[in-house]
């Protein structure tokens, strides 16, 4: 939610990380060549090796430290990135703005969807934050939206988005179980 947050509200912020990158000779490289963080592009075995107090020490002992890995399965990492810019298309799907509560509702959609545990994280923290008309219209929104999602025979990720954009959807994914909200 975080990341989807940053990069449909932050244009300003966006814009201002451009300039600067802009005004700069590897700001520009790094543009120009879009670096990838992966596994394949970094030997973490390699960078174990380097001395102390490098960034590449400080990385490894921050990943080891925290157990955070990189995915390695080239294919999973990109099913994590369509994920990441599919949000967008399920908002147009559902019906779901982009309000607080639609978009923590849109989280419970990809939860049921997809089961990824930050998807969860962010339905349940998030409506800490709400007051409390809000977190009714996100209990009526979940209640009516996401009955029969976990067992629904498809996904919404098996949509090939590029392929499909001619092509009439109603805002009623076919075969993913899903009700459409009452406007929030």
């Amino acid at each position: 939610m975080v990341a989807t947050h940053g990069e449909t509200t932050g244009m300003c912020g966006l814009r201002r990380m451009q300039y600067n990158m802009l005004q700069n000779p590897t700001g520009r490289r790094i543009l120009r060549e879009h670096p990838i963080i992966n596994s394949d592009a970094i030997d973490l075995n390699l960078i174990r090796q380097l001395p102390q107090n490098t960034l590449g020490q400080l990385y490894v002992q921050f990943l080891d430290g925290h157990e955070v890995t990189l995915i390695e399965d080239e294919e999973i990492a990109y099913i994590m990135l369509r994920y990441r810019q599919a949000n967008d298309f399920w908002h147009a799907l559902t019906g779901l703005g982009i309000s607080v509560e639609a978009e923590l509702g849109l989280k419970w959609f990809e939860f049921a969807q997809a089961g990824l545990p930050v998807a969860l994280l962010s339905g349940i923290v998030g409506p800490l934050r709400l007051f409390s008309d809000e977190r009714t219209r996100l209990s009526v929104c979940s209640n009516t939206t996401f009955r029969g999602l976990c067992s629904a025979p498809q996904t919404v990720f098996n949509l090939y988005v590029r392929r499909t954009f001619d092509r009439r959807h109603q805002r009623r994914p076919q075969n993913v179980g899903y009700i459409p909200p009452p406007q929030i």
